[in-house]
């Protein structure tokens, strides 16, 4: 029976490292996978005080006048870098659905300390190692980066855990994720002082692109669309990080996984909240550009075909955020 609501997964027996505890956290992982994409970690090893120091910093950023978030601003549709503002986005558009742009501005860095060699720099790379832009804010970068990196090693660990619960070798993702093109967003859902506009959410409804995404929100508004066809809460857990799947770990397994859609709806209009700002700490994590997303062979049945043809992580996620940034190749949005 597939899991309805979002499960609570304790990852300390993962990081005591018996093989007993190992298998227990894996079985758990795969069972919520398999049932609905969505899990809350705790024992997760992230220092609350780096989470506090990325948070306020945000924060300032966020309050920042209009004409200063924009000398960071993001500078094309196909480079994951730099500020974004209300309404630029549109992540239905990622799924070819038309609807009005999110309520919610963003400021995203990519990897840090990039390689000056072909692999990072040359024609092949593209936009996935583009310089990040840093505003002139004190502490913002030093904090960005720790977490960017902090983020990585948790979604390493994460990683291995898939591997475990697929029954590969712990390390069989390693070398597809050790120079990866994952993406730190934080992201800033303003007071809604007036109703939206008809199909217009704080963010619209989707589903992620890369291998897993790690999120810590400040406040209730992320659904997930269940298996029963049901809009459900993801739980706020003290001290818990939500993980998903996302589209490429479903097509390594073959639709086994499922990178369930998720949005992020309106407070009732009634409601306080709607006078208050929300705000996200969410990483995407992206495999190497090169690696190349196919059917792993023991998500193939017998006399099975994979269902997705094979694609570089590379592709796939230039595709999705050029959708999301242009609405559909509709506008030009720098």
């Amino acid at each position: 029976m597939p899991a309805l609501s979002v499960p609570i997964i304790d990852l300390q027996p993962w990081f005591t490292g018996t093989p007993a505890g190992k298998q227990q956290v894996a079985q758990a992982v795969e069972d919520a996978c398999r049932g609905i994409g969505f899990l809350v970690i705790t024992q997760h090893q992230i220092p609350t005080a780096l989470i506090e120091r990325v948070s306020d910093v945000s924060r300032r950023f966020f309050a920042l006048p209009l004409a200063d978030k924009r000398r960071v601003d993001r500078p094309r549709p196909d480079a994951v870098r730099g500020y974004s503002a209300v309404g630029e986005e549109g992540l239905s558009y990622s799924l070819e659905e038309a609807a009005p742009g999110d309520l919610k501005e963003s400021f995203s860095i990519g990897p840090t300390d990039v390689p000056d060699d072909d692999y990072h720099r040359g024609p092949a790379a593209g936009a996935h190692f583009e310089p990040n832009l840093w505003p002139e804010l004190p502490g913002f970068n030093e904090a960005y980066t720790e977490y960017f990196n902090a983020m990585s090693e948790l979604a390493r660990q994460l990683m291995r855990i898939f591997a475990v619960a697929l029954k590969l070798p712990e390390d069989f993702f390693d070398d597809k994720i050790d120079r990866h093109i994952s993406m730190f967003r934080v992201l800033s859902y303003p007071p809604q002082k007036e109703a939206p506009l008809p199909g217009q959410m704080r963010a619209g409804a989707h589903s992620d692109y890369g291998s897993l995404t790690i999120v810590l929100p400040d406040g209730p508004g992320l659904q997930v669309f269940n298996k029963a066809g049901q809009w459900v809460d993801v739980p706020q857990v003290e001290g818990g990080l939500v993980v998903n799947i996302a589209d490429l770990m479903m097509q390594w397994t073959n639709d086994e996984w499922v990178s369930t859609l998720h949005r992020v709806a309106n407070p009732p209009f009634d409601d306080s909240l709607r006078n208050t700002r929300r705000q996200s700490l969410v990483f995407f994590h992206q495999p190497n550009y090169d690696a190349l997303i196919e059917c792993l062979p023991a998500c193939l049945a017998p006399g099975a075909a994979p269902k997705y043809a094979p694609i570089t992580s590379g592709d796939h996620l230039t595709s999705k955020f050029v959708k999301q940034t242009t609405f559909g190749g509709t506008k030009a949005v720098a």
